[in-house]
């Protein structure tokens, strides 16, 4: 493919491609079963992260169903899937708690414009300049974040004065707090995790999220176990999406969430292609870094408009895609329209869901998150990238994510020039 040939392609979404390229029964028919087979895993996971992140678990859902469309019609890989992610409970989670969920709403349409603005302008390619030893730092940081916010539903705690949003406080809370334990809560948190992991297991090809949210939503309402649901603490979800609306756009709106808009189109943009990467891995395909970018923006502002959150590729869920035999983004769509439909149809089941059973399946998604091997080989073979790693992750606990990744990068920004001093 001639220089031409490939920059005209640039901004061509793959489902544009693919399509041009011949789309039959059979490619409709993979599709579909990748695209249930994704959504099963999603439906769960969308919810628990949503209220993770101190937002109803309906958000969530808005989020994976619009932002999931939209990144699998508009993107630049063959395989994505987009929709809420648990490496932005963190961040959505402060951004609540100093401007609500109406600067939530506004931070996620903002971060959308800056990622559509960083694809347009080729940035795609500079997000691979970020040393490995601060992504698996921050990441590992945001998963023991994501465990000490599961605690408190984990065990059924009381906290008096309400959870604080630092991590520090947040654990001296949570500790003063111990004597209040629901046992019925630990047990069910215990046993969706031990559920998730023998499923896993023994029978890899089922949906174990599922299965075992399901289950621990029949046993606490047979046994009428006294625990907090979806349904006691939020009302249920809504059986539809509501009607779009733009957000408050006032010049102090807009500064007062500016910030956090920025850390959105960071850690997205960051998400996001490092998934379309594990994607190319698996399938020994390539995706358009920037078209890529662009989707994600535009995905983010239609979240917004429905009142989602922030929307980024999802590693896993993306990876399961592939497993499940997807051929293009129709997949990515149906998974959406699957979701929708569960909105429609079968929404008031939800209001059943022990919290405590989505904060077992969160702890096990924040294990997953920790890049153990990596860890491994950074503290045997690269002091160095240790080093970055771990101000990485002290800094991202300390302070916020942000600090983590400066102070990350410029560590290795200085450990290389002494390197080369040498």
């Amino acid at each position: 493919m001639t220089d031409a040939a490939k920059a005209s392609n640039l901004y061509v979404p793959k489902l544009a491609t693919l399509l041009r390229a011949g789309y039959g029964l059979g490619d409709l028919r993979a599709d579909a079963v990748a695209g249930l087979t994704v959504a099963i895993v999603a439906l769960p996971l969308s919810m628990a992260i949503a209220i993770a992140s101190g937002v109803g678990p309906e958000r969530g859902l808005y989020t994976a169903i619009i932002g999931g469309f939209l990144v699998s019609m508009l993107g630049g890989s063959r395989f994505q899937i987009g929709g809420p992610a648990g490496a932005f409970i963190v961040l959505v989670a402060s951004t609540v708690h100093l401007h609500g969920i109406e600067g939530l709403v506004l931070a996620t349409f903002l971060s959308g414009l800056m990622l559509a603005a960083g694809g347009l302008l080729r940035l795609g390619g500079l997000i691979r300049l970020i040393p490995p030893a601060v992504t698996v730092g921050f990441t590992a940081g945001i998963a023991v974040i994501i465990l000490a916010s599961q605690m408190h539903d984990l065990l059924g705690l009381t906290l008096a004065r309400g959870e604080p949003a630092q991590f520090g406080p947040k654990v001296a809370a949570l500790v003063q707090a111990l004597p209040s334990l629901n046992p019925p809560a630990a047990v069910v948190a215990i046993a969706v995790i031990g559920i998730i992991l023998a499923v896993r297991r023994w029978r890899p090809a089922w949906p174990a999220l599922l299965i075992a949210v399901g289950l621990a939503a029949v046993a606490a309402a047979v046994l009428g176990l006294p625990l907090e649901t979806i349904g006691s603490k939020f009302g249920g979800l809504p059986n539809g999406l509501p009607l779009p609306h733009l957000p408050d756009l006032s010049p102090a709106k807009v500064l007062a969430v500016l910030p956090a808009a920025a850390a959105f189109t960071l850690l997205g943009a960051i998400e996001s292609l490092l998934s379309a990467v594990v994607a190319d891995g698996m399938s020994g395909r390539r995706h358009r870094s920037n078209m890529e970018l662009v989707a994600q923006g535009v995905a983010n502002s239609g979240a917004a408009l429905f009142g989602g959150m922030p929307v980024t590729g999802t590693i896993a869920r993306t990876a399961t895609n592939v497993r499940a035999g997807a051929r293009t983004p129709v997949s990515g769509m149906l998974h959406s329209l699957y979701l929708l439909a569960f909105m429609l149809i079968a929404a008031p089941l939800a209001a059943y869901i022990p919290l405590a059973a989505l904060a077992g399946l969160l702890v096990v998604v924040a294990w997953n998150m920790v890049e153990k091997a990596e860890i491994a080989h950074l503290v045997r073979e690269n002091r160095g990238g240790a080093a970055v790693m771990a101000v990485t992750l002290a800094l991202t606990l300390a302070h916020d994510l942000i600090a983590g990744i400066a102070a990350g990068c410029a560590l290795a920004v200085g450990l290389a020039r002494v390197r080369r001093q040498r």
